[in-house]
C-alpha cells in the first residue's frame, strides 16, 4: 500500500488554491492529480484540516462486541467451519456480512484452517520409483 502525501505538500497545495490558483493549476504545479487537489481543498474547507486520514485496518467491521465473542466461542466449539458456513450462521442471527469480513476477522485473530490427515487429498504420483527403475535397466544393458 502506498504512503499518503506529506502534510507539507498538502499545505502548499491548499495554500496555492486559497491564494487564487485554480485547482488544475495547483495540480499541475505540484505534480498531483486534480481530483486529489479537489479532495484536499474540500476537506480543508469543511474540517479545517488537510492531514491524511488513517490508512489500513478494519475500522468498520461488523464483527465487534457481542458478535465477536459469539464467533470466537463458535469457532472454539466447532473449529472446522468454513467461511461460508460461518456466514450462514451469522445470517441466521440476522447479521449479514461478506466473505471478506469473515476472512479478515479470522486473520486479525490469528485463526487459520490448516489441512489435517483426515482431509488430505491424494497427491501426485511419485516419480522417484520410475527414475530408479530406468537407471537399473540402463546399467544392466
Amino acid at each position: 500500500m502506498t504512503k499518503p502525501y506529506s502534510s507539507d505538500l498538502r499545505s502548499r497545495v491548499v495554500a496555492a488554491v486559497e491564494a487564487g490558483s485554480s485547482r488544475r493549476q495547483a495540480a499541475a504545479r505540484f505534480g498531483v492529480a486534480v481530483s486529489t487537489v479537489v479532495h484536499w481543498v474540500r476537506r480543508w474547507r469543511e474540517t479545517g484540516s488537510f492531514a491524511a486520514r488513517p490508512v489500513g485496518g478494519d475500522r468498520r467491521s461488523k464483527l465487534k462486541g457481542a458478535d465477536r465473542d459469539w464467533l470466537l466461542a463458535r469457532i472454539a466449539a466447532k473449529p472446522d467451519l468454513t467461511l461460508e458456513e460461518v456466514r450462514a450462521e451469522l445470517r441466521g442471527l440476522g447479521k449479514r456480512v461478506g466473505y471478506g469480513t469473515v476472512w479478515r476477522f479470522f486473520a486479525t485473530h490469528g485463526i487459520s484452517f490448516k489441512k489435517n490427515r483426515a482431509r488430505r487429498r491424494a497427491g501426485p504420483a511419485r516419480r522417484g520409483g520410475r527414475a530408479r527403475g530406468m537407471a537399473r535397466n540402463a546399467s544392466s544393458a
